[in-house]
């Protein structure tokens, strides 16, 4: 082999390699774990059970199990005991360009006697315990310096004072409830941890409100209650906890992104600032008449409460804009066609027209299918 061809054979053997890591790259799901409070910030503590630690190292066995998935990139906002700004773990995320935020704590209650899981979204719910849940976790801002003029127009004691901070309220609350209702279908599952009557809430979390992607507030039991908060400080618990957790993060990127063979586009719907409905974790099917028959790939511009009229004018010029409502949410779409390279081109015109957030999904026969499935 000449000079000439040597150079040319290890020239494409590197363009190669760059091309793989740079696709490789395009295809990482993120996701940004947050273990609650930290250092002198101890959270709830109960018969020597403190929640800082238990939150640390659920999350810590959490990022284990999903390091070990394929295309997933993890973020934490802590791995060991230090104290970290709320606003700080929220930008964490920010920065990173998550696809998702998972926070996680124990919950607390003077009454010894409450127990069960609760997955939280972000909203202002009116309901009293849930209010209560978002003071607890909020008051950790009175622990940072300047936490006055870094959270103006913000009172950790009322977690209604958000609205004043032109709060943008649940811009992706269908993405979050999805991933919401599978963390509790899986601690459903779970012997060891009762559900109680939990389940997916809505209440104002500042760490929430902060981060710009689906994002979920998981209280994986309460440390107060001495049968569970045993539970919740055992190496056991814990493992069957993370394992939860992990499988429902895992089940939620498959659903959205597809199992890591296809290409993951930025599944974060448009910001909506609406005041959202109370959560609903029950799917009901949408009503679609005259569905055409084969596979499709749609580009799911926003997903919004409001009604919007579908003008090209509403949509920043683009045209074939259709509509479902489904869940209480309208979901906007752009294009519609079997081709999948020609599906990603109508993706990158509705992101070059300002749908930064926009993503691809896929049906078949009308029914919604991963895009890897789609691809098959």
């Amino acid at each position: 082999m000449n000079r000439f061809n040597k150079i040319k054979v290890v020239s494409t053997f590197f363009l190669t390699i760059l091309s793989f890591c740079a696709y490789s790259q395009a295809n990482v799901f993120k996701v940004t774990l947050d273990a609650g409070h930290g250092d002198h910030d101890f959270g709830a503590v109960y018969s020597g059970r403190i929640e800082k630690n238990i939150a640390l190292a659920i999350v810590l066995k959490v990022g284990k199990i999903l390091e070990a998935s394929p295309n997933v990139n993890v973020i934490y906002t802590r791995k060991s005991d230090v104290f970290v700004d709320l606003i700080e773990r929220a930008n964490i995320a920010n920065r990173a360009n998550s696809n998702i935020f998972v926070s996680i704590h124990c919950n607390a209650n003077k009454n010894t006697a409450a127990f069960g899981t609760e997955t939280y979204v972000m909203g202002l719910s009116k309901t009293a315990s849930n209010l209560e849940v978002a003071k607890n976790e909020n008051s950790v801002i009175t622990l940072e310096k300047d936490y006055k003029q870094k959270y103006d127009g913000y009172d950790p004691k009322s977690p209604e004072s958000m609205i004043g901070m032109n709060m943008m309220q649940e811009e992706y609350l269908d993405n979050s409830i999805s991933l919401a209702s599978k963390v509790e279908d899986n601690f459903g599952k779970l012997g060891k941890v009762r559900r109680g009557d939990g389940g997916v809430k809505q209440a104002g979390f500042m760490v929430l409100h902060k981060a710009y992607m689906p994002r979920v507030l998981i209280e994986t039991g309460f440390i107060s209650n001495p049968t569970e908060g045993n539970v919740l400080n055992s190496e056991e618990g814990q493992n069957d906890i993370a394992r939860a957790v992990a499988d429902a993060i895992l089940s939620y990127k498959n659903e959205y992104f597809g199992s890591g063979n296809s290409e993951i586009s930025d599944a974060r719907p448009v910001r909506d600032t609406s005041t959202p409905k109370k959560a609903k974790v029950i799917e009901a099917p949408a009503v679609i008449k005259n569905v055409p028959k084969g596979t499709f790939f749609k580009v799911q511009l926003i997903a919004s409460i409001k009604k919007t009229p579908l003008e090209p004018k509403n949509f920043k010029g683009l045209k074939n804009v259709t509509m479902l409502y489904e869940n209480n949410i309208y979901k906007y779409f752009y294009q519609e066609t079997s081709s999948y390279d020609a599906a990603k081109k109508y993706l990158e015109e509705a992101k070059g027209k300002g749908y930064g957030a926009a993503f691809l999904i896929a049906t078949k026969d009308g029914e919604k299918i991963s895009i890897q499935d789609a691809i098959k």
